[in-house]
């Protein structure tokens, strides 16, 4: 069977993080040899350039509780829109980002064509707070929360239909950080979070074989890997650095196993910062993880 062709999509936006630098995160990707990986693995590689965000010396920051929100979700609106004509033409979606904000563009384009979804969130954090709960006011870490249809009215947009997501299909892996308010949303919507502690005890299979259970059986099965998920020793380049990550061979297994599932319906690589990264070793690890993903194997 002739596998879908990937429709590669930017998104510059770094507004929703705390640490300047991700929205060139999809260059690094791309410089890191991305179209030629794809292409190697006997798929057809559609490169739809970048949805680009404002940068914030002409942004206004609004309400300290979600920073940037109105320019956030402006970007995710057109995001959103480039995932829907990307499922609509049989393309398999493919999100650069940018901070974590973008992915409430991604499963709200897939929801316009399927219906609310299921997700896998790799993630060193929950991405689960609220503009009322959040430490910081920095969107990125309430993506997870909106697009469940938390959030409140300013995460509304015409081309953003929430929730996107519905709770019992969404699984959280290598968490290693959770706020206050994210752990109370846990117990109250019962997401399956499998943390690193889960990992160590179980294994990385396991638990990634409980997390794909999760996330079938609704109307669709993305797959969102944040950088940060991976220990800094191997991406040093991410805002957001938390140690105790992913090994290496554990982050490929993870993806390796998500493409013997077969189910995977669209991937977010995001968080890649190149300002804090070294050779770009972070954007080189994303290529070779997306690829992981997608089917590469050794024989």
């Amino acid at each position: 069977m002739q596998q879908q062709a990937v429709a590669a999509i930017g998104a510059s936006l770094d507004l929703g993080a705390g640490r300047r630098g991700v929205d060139m995160g999809p260059s690094a990707i791309r410089y890191a040899g991305l179209d030629a990986r794809i292409r190697g693995l006997g798929r057809a590689y559609h490169d739809r350039g970048n949805v680009e965000g404002p940068v914030v010396e002409i942004s206004e920051q609004g309400s300290p509780d979600a920073r940037y929100i109105s320019d956030i979700v402006a970007v995710c609106g057109r995001v959103s829109d480039e995932v829907s004509a990307s499922v609509a033409a049989g393309m398999f979606p493919l999100v650069l980002g940018g901070d974590h904000s973008v992915a409430l563009g991604t499963v709200c384009g897939l929801a316009r064509q399927r219906g609310p979804g299921g997700a896998l969130w790799i993630d060193a954090h929950g991405d689960l707070n609220t503009p009322e709960t959040s430490p910081s006011g920095n969107v990125h870490g309430m993506v997870l929360a909106a697009a469940l249809g938390l959030g409140g009215a300013r995460f509304d947009a015409p081309s953003l239909p929430r929730p996107a997501l519905l709770p019992q299909h969404v699984a959280l892996v290598g968490t290693r950080e959770l706020d206050p308010g994210e752990k109370a949303l846990v117990d109250e919507l019962g997401i399956l979070v499998l943390t690193m502690s889960d990992i160590d005890r179980i294994g990385i299979h396991d638990a990634m074989n409980r997390a794909l259970v999760r996330v079938m059986g609704a109307g669709f099965a993305h797959v969102s890997l944040d950088l940060d998920a991976v220990d800094p020793e191997q991406a040093p380049g991410v805002g957001t650095p938390v140690p105790g990550g992913l090994s290496y061979r554990e982050a490929h297994l993870a993806m390796e196993l998500i493409a013997e599932w077969g189910h995977m319906d669209a991937l977010d690589v995001v968080e890649v910062n190149p300002i804090l990264d070294r050779e770009n070793r972070t954007g080189k690890l994303a290529v070779e993880l997306v690829a992981s993903g997608l089917g590469a194997s050794i024989l």
